[in-house]
């Protein structure tokens, strides 16, 4: 049984992460941080495990750490968690800067720790399928993404998120987005970005190789026009990844299997590790650079 503390008392850390730890068999829930205490002791008290008043504690009393906090904060819990020798499960994006994604890299990299980052569809076994399947055929020239989410108006769990409202779905669905994209196509090189109505942002992705992608998001769109699309265009024709079976603790559930794979084994190449997080947060990074200067960014080399 490994020993994970859960870190957040949000609704994702609530009904995802605390549901995932609390229902794994290879799982021991050793207890709740948040930064309002209350919130801490309730949710703790809903699954029957301690609530700690301090986040080192908690890392101290466990042997890995499941992050469901907003990302700023997310890089510095990683980091101390890192550096202690607990592995890491953590959320995307895994930071909001370079900088701070680096920290958290170089700490796992340095203590040698096992690392998984919570892109959620990546852990639904058919898009995981539809990922492997066509990233193995190749001749792919573009790919189109198209993700229209709702999630400000009233009932919403998410409506409150003070990091989404101010960061938008560049940072809160463009992770998700780009680790379905970046399997298939490859390393970005070069972004270009552009702002529509309703918190829309575009971006066009250049790929290792050539191929080009598109990528609409946005988190404050009409209900009515809600949808999730990815489409890849080749040499041999048109596919259309699923949309994902399963609920979030569901694949939450896969991403701990993964991660108790890699501490079991001593392997530190997981396909969705803090590297891979690092990598994401850079396309992201450029493209906040390419919206607010209006122009595109290189990132070979």
């Amino acid at each position: 049984m490994v020993r994970f503390g859960l870190f957040g008392t949000g609704h994702w850390a609530a009904e995802t992460h605390a549901a995932a730890l609390h229902a794994h068999p290879g799982v021991a829930f050793a207890g709740v941080w948040g930064r309002d205490p209350r919130k801490a002791a309730a949710l703790a008290e809903r699954y029957g495990v301690p609530a700690f008043d301090d986040a080192d504690a908690l890392i101290d009393a466990c042997d890995a750490v499941a992050v469901a906090l907003p990302p700023d904060v997310q890089a510095g819990i990683a980091v101390r968690a890192a550096t202690a020798g607990r592995h890491l499960l953590l959320d995307k994006p895994l930071a909001l800067t370079v900088a701070d994604a680096d920290r958290v890299v170089d700490a796992a990299q340095a203590a040698g720790v096992a690392s998984v980052v919570f892109f959620t569809g990546r852990y639904r076994p058919d898009v995981a399928a539809f990922l492997a399947s066509t990233a193995a055929v190749g001749g792919w020239h573009t790919a189109r993404a198209l993700w229209f989410a709702s999630i400000f108006h009233p009932g919403s769990p998410y409506g409150a998120s003070s990091w989404r409202r101010e960061h938008g779905a560049l940072w809160d669905i463009g992770p998700h987005a780009l680790s379905l994209v970046l399997p298939v196509l490859g390393r970005v090189t070069r972004v270009a970005a552009m702002d529509g109505p309703n918190g829309l942002v575009n971006l066009l992705l250049t790929h290792d190789g050539g191929a080009t992608s598109t990528v609409s998001l946005t988190l404050d769109g009409p209900q009515e026009a809600v949808a999730r699309e990815f489409v890849f265009y080749g040499e041999n024709g048109v596919e259309t990844a699923p949309a994902g079976q399963g609920d979030a603790a569901t694949a939450l559930g896969v991403a701990i299997d993964q991660l108790l794979e890699e501490i079991g084994s001593g392997t530190r190449d997981h396909r969705c590790d803090v590297r891979f997080g690092r990598e994401v947060v850079a396309v992201l990074a450029a493209a906040e650079t390419a919206r607010a200067e209006g122009r595109t960014v290189d990132l070979a080399g």
